[in-house]
């Protein structure tokens, strides 16, 4: 079974917190929810363990590839109220190893996973991290922009078929306008991702962003 790498543990922003401890990450994490870093540098640091345990127990390489991002994304969700100091105050010290431990074996119990021909996830396109801060984005955007990138990003619809779903949905729009809708859509969607998360992946530069 081979580990996927992940390119942006080598990206200054991330390499600059693997000094770190798991529950300085945690804290910062919590601390700075307008920042991706701290996430991603716990992605970097636990990914293998939570890539082999996923690996083992799905039928498909694919169909991993899918549970793995999906975990993540419900490891990023959960994170946000996880308190290792009152853990560790009780009788079981719980480490954050062991929490991410717990929390994939939810996920590998609980998510039924679709058929591996209906899953159009790639790792190497969108890293877990990522997908994360890419959906936290869509969530804040008006509900007409959503669908139609959603429609243009997951179905691979064309503008004349997002058009004439709408239509039949009773909004009077043209293909010209969905593509006007779509441009608008992804310029928001760039631009509410924190701004350390378009530096590591996007290629943006952070000092020029903190100047705009």
């Amino acid at each position: 079974m081979q580990i996927p790498h992940f390119p942006e543990a080598n990206h200054p922003l991330v390499k600059s917190l693997f000094h770190h401890s798991d529950q300085e990450l945690v804290k910062l994490f919590q601390q700075h929810p307008e920042a991706g870093r701290y996430f991603t540098a716990i992605f970097c640091r636990y990914s293998p363990i939570v890539y082999t345990l996923i690996r083992h127990s799905a039928r498909s390489p694919v169909q991993a590839d899918y549970l793995f991002a999906l975990t993540w994304r419900h490891i990023h969700y959960e994170m946000g109220g996880l308190n290792l100091e009152a853990a560790s105050a009780s009788q079981e010290a719980l480490t954050l190893q062991n929490w991410l431990i717990n929390m994939t074996a939810y996920c590998i119990n609980e998510i039924e996973l679709l058929p591996t021909e209906a899953i159009h996830y790639s790792l190497k396109t969108t890293s877990p991290p990522l997908r994360c801060y890419v959906e936290q984005a869509l969530e804040q955007l008006p509900g007409m922009l959503r669908l139609i990138v959603l429609m243009a990003q997951t179905f691979h619809w064309s503008e004349t078929r997002i058009a004439a779903y709408l239509q039949a949905e009773g909004d009077a729009i043209s293909p010209n306008e969905v593509a006007n809708f779509l441009q608008e859509g992804y310029r928001m969607l760039e631009e509410k991702l924190p701004a350390d998360v378009r530096t590591i992946y996007l290629g943006e530069n952070l000092a020029l962003q903190a100047s705009k």
